[in-house]
């Protein structure tokens, strides 16, 4: 029993644990090291032209397509793993609704502001006679339109829960289900 309160100064060995003499040491579970790869598929890294691209997205509609196509499954495992409490999930899911419902009010404010901008150029530029301009820009500003009405639709559906917003939540859900499944997997049907 002297042992436990002997302080041990050889710096050489490294005690992990307290020695109990006699009695019989508590059986401690060893920390779960569940690999990542068993559960999820990572995505390829990009090329140099695909860094670049993403560096000069703008608050355009391709920074909320870039939203919408990104994979949410490996943060969902990994939430799994950290906290697999399912209120964990629900409100998980709720903050990544809240985070589209943020992108999307950027690039609504991006499109108003440019839409804005180009009545401004194209009434200024039709008042000095520049015909081939003003039609360009009116051409901009229908695309510009035509991206907005995309944003317009993408935002209905998130509110009703449909559409291409529901991909990150059930990539979201996928991963964390797969974080719940290892658990078990690891710590209860490898006992066997």
């Amino acid at each position: 029993m002297w042992k436990f309160f002997k302080n041990n100064s050889n710096s050489d060995s490294i005690q992990t644990g307290p020695i109990f003499d006699g009695a019989a040491a508590p059986r401690l579970e060893p920390t779960m090291d569940i690999p990542e790869a068993t559960f999820i598929e990572k995505e390829e890294p990009l090329n140099e032209t695909e860094v670049a691209r993403k560096q000069k997205i703008e608050n355009n509609i391709e920074q909320l397509f870039d939203f919408l196509d990104k994979n949410h499954e490996a943060k969902g495992y990994e939430d799994a793993l950290m906290n697999p409490d399912i209120s964990h999930l629900e409100q998980n899911i709720t903050a990544l609704r809240n985070q589209l419902e943020r992108v999307i009010r950027r690039v609504k404010t991006f499109y108003e502001d440019f839409i804005r901008e180009i009545d401004f150029h194209i009434e200024t530029r039709s008042r000095n006679g520049m015909v081939d301009i003003v039609d360009e820009l009116k051409m901009k500003k229908s695309i510009a339109q035509n991206h907005m009405d995309k944003v317009l639709d993408i935002e209905r559906d998130a509110i009703n829960q449909k559409g291409d917003s529901e991909g990150i939540i059930i990539s979201y859900t996928r991963g964390f289900k797969n974080g719940l499944s290892a658990i078990s997997h690891h710590s209860i049907l490898k006992r066997f």
